[in-house]
């Protein structure tokens, strides 16, 4: 029997082909009439270990169009904070404030939420008989995913009362309440795009996002600018181009869907469907922006802790924080490329491609994190003087930099192997990690050492510490995870979602 049509990018057919959007994710076993003069042993020995590579260079060569895709979004708000900060200090204070709780709140529910699509999409797209359920799929993660996001509306339209009970200054009260208020329909573009964007790395166009974001990140930068200066919008111009980026940075996804890759699995709106098996779905999205959540509410919590230390702990905080996530999307990358990829194993019941998939992304964040140490290590004051100038600040940098570096290796393990949880379906097992690693030790072990002789080297000696515990422990989960079970709940779920089984079974006896 041949493989089957719709398998996504992955292991080459032979050394000169070279994988891309595609190619099939799941490889063409070699015909058992192959002649070979290595002995039965070290053929399979050999086999196995180019099986390992070949599983790490795709996970490298998917996650790269991810992380990209990550950063040019990230650089959406950044450029607009840039931009409108030369109207005053008080409007870069605000725009600031605003995108970061916009990060906290919406932007969770856009990057935690649809972790439901990491685990059920890519299932579906090997697992179900019917490729037409991905495009189902894709209409009730839309219809639930804007569910949550209308709870946030809510909380953005009755924020300033919310930031003067946090004790912020007037004018950020007012100002910023305002910003998220015309920021809100733009928002929800941001949601959208996600999703969308999940529908197609289901699909192995993991390239399509980074393509789209390389058009609209710069039509941003010349929209902020148009708005705030030219058409003299002031700060109220910021929220209005940067929701427009976002909307357009949805419809140009779609128009990539619907022209170029991505339309086999969509068969046209069909709501009752996408609203008939909603439970296993919100149970999923609720779980994953828990998970990706309990991790960006402790480096808040850790900031405003930092900022009761003075201005110089707080400046050094800003800048490595600054850097800090500029490099999480590296690791960020790698888990929904790990998620999607362990998804569709899953789902096509190869256990053993699926076990290697998980370890492999588990690998590649330990080499990346290393990468990462060298460079912070070796360049740690010049990072410092990129973003200030006062000797304090620099050398508080260089001082917490190795906590900082060792941190990467952590955060690349967390990445990863939360990623394969995704992947499995198991958000709250991540979600409990990070609750007792960052609530039940970290921060409480952390603030105790800031405030007794530490300094800002305490918060990140205990988040350096709860962030092994994380990776390390997930990792440990992953490992002892019984792959024939997983493969059974990839089903299962389907069938819950309504998306019925029939997928295409173990591929050639892989598993």
């Amino acid at each position: 029997m041949s493989s089957p049509k719709h398998q996504l990018p992955g292991i080459p057919e032979s050394t000169e082909s070279r994988p891309d959007e595609s190619s099939r994710l799941l490889p063409p076993i070699s015909s058992s009439s192959s002649v070979s003069t290595v002995a039965p042993n070290d053929e399979n020995g050999y086999e196995e270990t180019q099986g390992w590579l070949a599983e790490m260079w795709f996970l490298t060569k998917a996650s790269i169009p991810v992380i990209l895709a990550y950063m040019l979004q990230n650089s959406l708000q950044t450029f607009s904070i840039l931009i409108v900060g030369r109207l005053s200090p008080e409007a870069l204070a605000t725009a600031a404030f605003s995108f970061m709780f916009a990060m906290a709140t919406a932007w969770l529910i856009a990057l935690g939420g649809t972790t439901a699509l990491d685990t059920l999409a890519s299932s579906s797209f090997t697992g179900s008989s019917d490729k037409k359920s991905l495009g189902i799929l894709l209409q009730r993660g839309i219809f639930v995913l804007t569910g949550y996001y209308m709870v946030v509306m809510i909380i953005w339209f009755t924020s300033e009362h919310i930031f003067r009970a946090l004790g912020q200054d007037e004018y950020i009260c007012r100002q910023s309440a305002r910003f998220l208020q015309l920021l809100a329909p733009g928002g929800l573009g941001y949601v959208w795009f996600e999703c969308m964007k999940k529908y197609l790395q289901a699909q192995g166009a993991y390239r399509a996002g980074t393509y789209v974001l390389l058009i609209t990140s710069p039509l941003n930068a010349l929209l902020n600018y148009l708005f705030i200066y030219k058409m003299s919008l002031g700060l109220d111009g910021a929220p209005i181009a940067t929701g427009i980026s976002y909307w357009l940075s949805f419809i140009l996804l779609v128009a990539y869907s619907a022209f170029i890759q991505g339309k086999e699995c969509w068969d046209g709106f069909a709501p009752r469907k996408a609203v008939a098996h909603l439970w296993p779905f919100a149970r999923l999205a609720f779980l994953g922006v828990i998970h990706v959540g309990t991790e960006w509410w402790a480096f808040e919590i850790v900031a405003l802790a930092a900022g009761r230390l003075g201005t110089i702990p707080l400046a050094a905080q800003s800048v490595v924080m600054t850097a800090d996530q500029i490099i999480n999307t590296i690791p960020f990358g790698l888990g929904v490329a790990a998620s999607s990829r362990l998804g569709n194993l899953l789902g096509a019941e190869d256990t053993r491609g699926a076990r290697r998939s998980a370890h492999s992304a588990a690998v590649l964040s330990v080499i990346f994190g290393s990468v990462i140490l060298t460079v912070l290590m070796v360049s740690k004051r010049e990072i410092g003087r990129l973003f200030n100038d006062d000797e304090r600040v620099i050398d508080l940098v260089v001082a917490i930099m190795p906590y900082v570096a060792l941190f990467q290796i952590a955060d690349g393990l967390n990445g990863s192997c939360g990623g394969a949880l995704r992947g499995m379906g198991r958000q709250w097992i991540g979600a409990v990690v990070n609750c007792i690693s960052y609530y039940g030790c970290a921060l409480p072990g952390g603030i105790y050492l800031a405030f007794h002789g530490w300094g800002l080297q305490g918060l990140w000696m205990g988040q350096c510490v709860a962030l092994f515990l994380v990776g390390i422990l997930e990792w440990i989960i992953v490992g002892l995870s019984n792959w024939d079970v997983e493969v059974k709940k990839a089903s299962d779920r389907l069938i819950a979602g309504g998306m019925g089984g029939g997928g295409y079974g173990t591929i050639h006896g892989e598993a």
